[in-house]
């Protein structure tokens, strides 16, 4: 929700400035060495860099760019109709979910076999069906890049495998702000997130376990997805998020041989940099008159939020509440503490009766 439609849908507020709380001041944390050839940590809420190496290089990204092919098959919608795959569209080398001609299966079940094991059948399946040809798809995988301003991105296949022309590309920078807005998708969070699935596909559909190539979310303390990806010309790559103290951070390796261990140390490092931020009340307590010309009183709620350091001074806080009441009884809610970052409600809280 954007900040003006925080302002439209209020029956009455007043903004106030946010002064936000002074970040403690603690012992330097030293930086863990990555093998990595890129890689990139980020703060999913603020977007704001924890950590970076070469984030900006184009390399090639393997099979994590079947974020973005996901995406666009989760944001076309009927995602549990049956169709049967195209032919051509499964015979693609590499990975696979196991799709044969014939096969009955649904979109989710595709985006599924794309996430899980990686399946370049799934993603040839998916492009087609929701494009007409997998040209078609790419054309729309890249619009949609350019729409999210990620800059340093071109696609060129809708599974990652590599092309002969090197323009199959990305950044570390570009994929954790692709995922940032991907894990915003509930369907794909909850899909990436998982270790195996149950489906039900084939020629008539029967039951079957997909296993999910992600080795973080057995081994990582968090872990809640994202994708693997290898081939021999992007080396490893892989994207990941993790819960921790109540916030969520993406990391990206491009490039590298100790990726697991590179991502725990990353997080470990990433997560220490963290800071716990009040998220407090304009005032200590609120009156409001009745229309009988009884005063009210009200008092707003508080809570905590953790961000970046250099997330905290970008915070504000807004206050709606309603001038004036015909009627009310205790513990009714007459207003609401607003919290926004960077335009984008992060937090909102009640403002109850008292008395």
């Amino acid at each position: 929700m954007n900040l003006t439609a925080i302002i439209a849908a209020a029956v009455m507020g007043a903004a106030a400035c946010f002064t936000a709380p002074s970040v403690p001041v603690v012992a330097a944390v030293v930086p863990p060495e990555i093998s990595a050839r890129s890689c990139v940590v980020i703060d999913a809420l603020s977007g704001d860099v924890l950590f970076e190496k070469n984030s900006a290089e184009r390399l090639p990204m393997a099979s994590t760019t079947k974020i973005m092919s996901s995406l666009i098959a989760l944001e076309g919608g009927d995602l549990d109709t049956p169709f049967t795959v195209d032919s051509n569209a499964i015979k693609v080398e590499g990975s696979s979910m196991g799709l044969q001609e014939g096969d009955t299966v649904t979109m989710r079940a595709l985006v599924t076999g794309m996430l899980l094991p990686s399946g370049n059948d799934a993603a040839g399946a998916a492009a087609v069906r929701i494009a007409g040809s997998v040209e078609g798809f790419v054309y729309l995988m890249n619009e949609r890049a350019q729409a999210m301003g990620l800059t340093d991105t071109h696609f060129v296949t809708p599974s990652g495998l590599d092309d002969y022309t090197d323009e199959h590309y990305s950044t570390a920078m570009d994929m954790a702000m692709l995922t940032r807005q991907a894990l915003k998708n509930p369907d794909f969070a909850e899909i990436c997130s998982k270790k195996t699935a149950q489906l039900e596909f084939g020629d008539p559909p029967y039951t079957r376990w997909l296993t999910n190539t992600n080795k973080l979310l057995s081994t990582l303390e968090g872990c809640v997805g994202v994708k693997t990806g290898f081939t021999d010309k992007a080396g490893r790559c892989l994207v990941s998020a993790c819960e921790r103290q109540g916030s969520t951070l993406i990391c990206v390796t491009l490039n590298d041989q100790d990726d697991w261990s590179d991502h725990t140390r990353l997080y470990d490092y990433a997560f220490s940099l963290m800071r716990e931020v009040p998220l407090t009340p304009e005032l200590s307590g609120y009156k409001i008159d009745t229309v009988t010309g009884e005063r009210v009183y009200c008092r707003g709620e508080s809570a905590s939020i953790t961000l970046p350091p250099s997330a905290v001074g970008r915070l504000q806080r807004y206050t709606l509440i309603r001038p004036f009441l015909y009627t009310y009884s205790t513990g009714e809610q007459v207003g609401s503490t607003v919290f926004v970052l960077d335009g984008e409600k992060v937090a909102c809280l009640p403002i109850v009766v008292i008395s």
